[in-house]
């Protein structure tokens, strides 16, 4: 009934937009995830600057981090119901406008504890923009094509980490950290002014109410869904948050070559994102189910492998291909959701967050415990195993539904 409901609100907005249109509405989207995705990730190689700035340690400075995740996971869900009477388009200019507006004020802020406020500020559109960016983008193809549109719509998330980090990172420390917040708000305002040419005015759904989005919490698959990302893709963030350590201290390669890990490991992203959105829409089911299993070999190789040079580069590469899950998980919680999709899409974003929270602090732990940094692979399969536990919950109750 859900794919029912979805597939033909999807096929009759893909008869009303020409491909042109379709193709710069996505262009416009996606031009926001890459800013969005270059504000959350730049801050990370930027701490220093900001400590020496406000005069506050590096692991005070980290609390601008944990300031953003957190209004990323209270803002999603919250904007989403609270706006369940505005169209779509409204929406998104104001999000995107707040965001640009946040980065810019950051740029300027004159003391840390406004700094803090304003990175929570700023992270509360984060959420709503992606759920609805994957809304509008998967309501404009033919029901088969709707993961590949969303696909296209994150690769400006997945662009950010290949590009917009490094270049704002680089900018930040050649000029100040603060130049990084305004070149982050420029995009933003951007994107409000791409949207504001590009995308066509639409209507509130009729029936749309905050009574309508709340009653998405209701739905079991729902949460067994956003179950599935904030544990299934915590192995990524388990390995990620201290990949700079693994290849100095683990791998014993040089400082230099960070960054090539890095790099590899957002080409894994991209290449995820492209191939995983066009398996989605083959079986959206089995790319999840295959994706988690891919993850659980990946990230046990690179447990097995870490002190190999080459392999621990292969497996970033791969542990980043892992991204492949993504546009699946975001296009089932439309299905799930029925017609309350609006919150359901918008939490798949604190869900994610959660799982970098969850990530970062399980792999932190076992680093502590004294299993160096290469265990952080066992704890990301671990958590993989976990995921593919819940959505294996998920199918059960589907079947037990559908008899």
């Amino acid at each position: 009934m859900t794919d029912t409901f979805a597939a033909g609100r999807s096929s009759q907005s893909a008869t009303q937009l020409s491909p042109l249109t379709i193709a710069l509405i996505e262009i416009a989207l996606a031009v926001g995830g890459f800013g969005i995705g270059t504000g959350e990730f730049a801050i990370m190689g930027l701490l220093p600057d900001v400590a020496d700035t406000y005069g506050v340690t590096i692991p005070q400075a980290g609390h601008v981090i944990s300031a953003y995740a957190l209004g990323v996971v209270i803002g999603a869900p919250i904007i989403a119901a609270l706006a369940a009477r505005v169209s779509r388009r409204s929406l998104l200019l104001m999000l995107m406008s707040i965001f640009a507006l946040g980065n810019i004020l950051s740029a300027v802020a004159p003391d840390f504890w406004t700094f803090t406020v304003l990175r929570f500020v700023t992270g509360l559109p984060h959420g709503a923009y992606f759920g609805v960016s994957a809304l509008v983008a998967a309501s404009m193809v033919p029901p088969n094509r709707r993961a590949r549109a969303v696909g296209r719509v994150m690769l400006g998330l997945t662009l950010a980490t290949l590009v917009g980090t490094p270049v704002a990172t680089f900018l930040g420390q050649m000029m100040s950290w603060r130049a990084a917040f305004v070149l982050v708000g420029s995009v933003g305002f951007l994107t409000v002014a791409l949207l504001w040419i590009f995308q066509p005015r639409d209507e509130v759904q009729e029936g749309a109410s905050i009574r309508r989005e709340l009653s998405a919490l209701q739905r079991p698959q729902v949460w067994l869904t956003l179950g599935v990302a904030a544990t299934g893709f915590g192995g990524m963030f388990s390995i990620f948050s201290y990949i700079a350590s693994t290849t100095t201290q683990t791998a014993m390669m040089s400082v230099t070559m960070v960054s090539f890990v890095l790099a590899l490991f957002g080409i894994g992203m991209n290449v995820g994102n492209v191939v995983g959105s066009r398996l989605a829409d083959i079986s959206l089911k089995g790319t999840i189910c295959g994706v988690m299993i891919f993850n659980i070999v990946a990230m046990t190789l690179f447990s097995l492998t870490a002190t190999i040079p080459f392999m621990l580069c292969l497996c970033v590469f791969l542990i980043g291909c892992g991204f492949a899950a993504c546009p699946a998980v975001q296009t089932r919680l439309m299905d799930v959701a029925a017609d309350a999709q609006t919150l359901a899409a918008a939490s798949s974003h604190s869900a994610f967050n959660i799982a970098n929270a969850l990530g970062a602090w399980l792999g932190g732990a076992v680093i502590a415990m004294g299993y160096g940094y290469g265990s952080t692979g066992y704890v990301g399969a671990a958590l993989s195993v976990i995921g593919l536990i819940v959505f294996g919950f998920s199918m059960a109750l589907e079947r037990k539904e559908r008899t």
